[in-house]
C-alpha cells in the first residue's frame, strides 16, 4: 500500500521530475505506449495519471488528427507543469481521481495509463472505472515498472540510501514504483475489475542513459518522493544522500556517461 509520501509530487518535485526523471526513464515507454494506443485507431482517448504529460505529448503526435485527448491526474502540480510544457494539439487537462471517473459509460475508445497504476489505492476499482468509461471493445493500456533488481539505477540508489540510513531505509522506490510487477497479480486485478478477457502482459526493457552518475543520483533524490523520505530522516541531508547515491552509482557503472537497464510490464486488454 502506498503512503502519503508516495504521492508527494508537489512543488519543485514536479519540475525536477519532468526535467530529470522523464528523459532518464520515462520517454521510451511513452513512445511505446502511445504507439500501442494509436494502432487501435481511437477517436476519444482518456489518460489516467498523466503526470507532467510525457505520454500525453506522444499521444498528441501519434493519434489521428481528429482524435481527442482528455489527460487527467490527481496532482495539480503535475498537471500545471504538463500544461505549461504544452502539446502538439489541444488537450483537455483535468484534475481527476482515477477511483471515481467523472465520465459517462462508454465515453472513450481507449484509456491509457503510464506508470500510474502502482499508486492507485484500489487497483481493481480503478480498472473497473476504466472499463466503465470504455466503449465495448475499447482498449485499456497501462504500464508498471518491473522488479527493482531489473531496474539498475533505481536499485543502486535504493541500496546506497539503505546503507546511509540503516535504521530506517528510504524504501519508496522498492515499495511503490517497483512494488507491482507480479503478472499473476496484475491479471487477477484486471479480472476482478470485470474485464472478460485476460490482459496481454509484455515485459519491455530499454537502456537508460545519463551524462554522469551524479545526474542519475540527482534525478532520483530530487525528482521523486525519495526527496521527502530523505528530508524526513535528516532535514539537512539531501546533499549528503545525493552524494552517497552518486558514489554508489560510480562504483557500479563507472565514471563519465552511464548506462543501466530499465524494465517494465506493459498490459493491454479489451473491454
Amino acid at each position: 500500500m502506498s503512503t502519503s509520501t508516495d504521492t508527494a509530487f508537489t512543488g519543485s518535485v514536479a519540475q525536477f521530475y519532468e526535467r530529470h526523471m522523464v528523459p532518464l526513464i520515462f520517454e521510451p515507454y511513452a513512445v511505446d505506449l502511445a504507439q500501442r494506443v494509436a494502432q487501435a485507431g481511437p477517436q476519444r482517448v482518456l489518460e489516467l495519471a498523466a503526470g507532467t504529460g510525457v505520454l500525453t505529448r506522444q499521444l498528441a503526435v501519434m493519434l489521428a488528427p481528429a482524435a481527442s485527448v482528455v489527460a487527467t491526474d490527481l496532482n495539480p502540480a503535475m498537471l500545471e507543469e504538463a500544461a505549461r510544457i504544452g502539446t502538439a494539439r489541444p488537450v483537455q487537462w483535468r484534475e481527476v481521481d482515477a477511483m471515481q471517473l467523472p465520465f459517462d459509460e462508454g465515453a472513450f475508445d481507449a484509456v491509457a495509463c503510464q506508470f500510474g497504476v502502482m499508486f492507485f489505492p484500489d487497483r481493481p476499482q480503478a480498472y473497473a472505472e476504466a472499463r466503465r468509461v470504455l466503449r465495448p471493445g475499447g482498449l485499456f493500456a497501462f504500464s508498471a515498472w518491473g522488479p527493482i533488481a531489473a531496474n539498475e539505477f533505481a536499485d543502486a540508489v535504493t541500496d546506497a540510501l539503505a546503507a546511509l540510513y540503516p535504521q530506517d531505509p528510504p524504501r519508496f522506490m522498492a515499495r511503490t514504483p517497483h512494488g507491482y510487477h507480479d503478472p499473476a497479480r496484475i491479471a487477477q486485478d484486471v479480472a476482478a475489475a470485470g474485464f472478460g478477457a485476460a490482459p496481454v502482459l509484455e515485459t519491455v526493457a530499454f537502456t537508460s542513459r545519463a551524462v554522469s552518475a551524479q545526474a542519475v543520483a540527482f534525478a532520483y533524490c530530487e525528482g521523486t518522493p525519495l526527496r521527502g523520505e530523505i528530508l524526513a530522516r535528516d532535514p539537512q541531508g539531501l546533499g549528503r544522500a545525493t552524494q552517497a547515491a552518486a558514489a554508489a552509482l560510480v562504483r557500479r557503472f563507472g565514471e563519465g556517461p552511464v548506462e543501466g537497464r530499465i524494465e517494465a510490464i506493459v498490459a493491454t486488454v479489451r473491454a
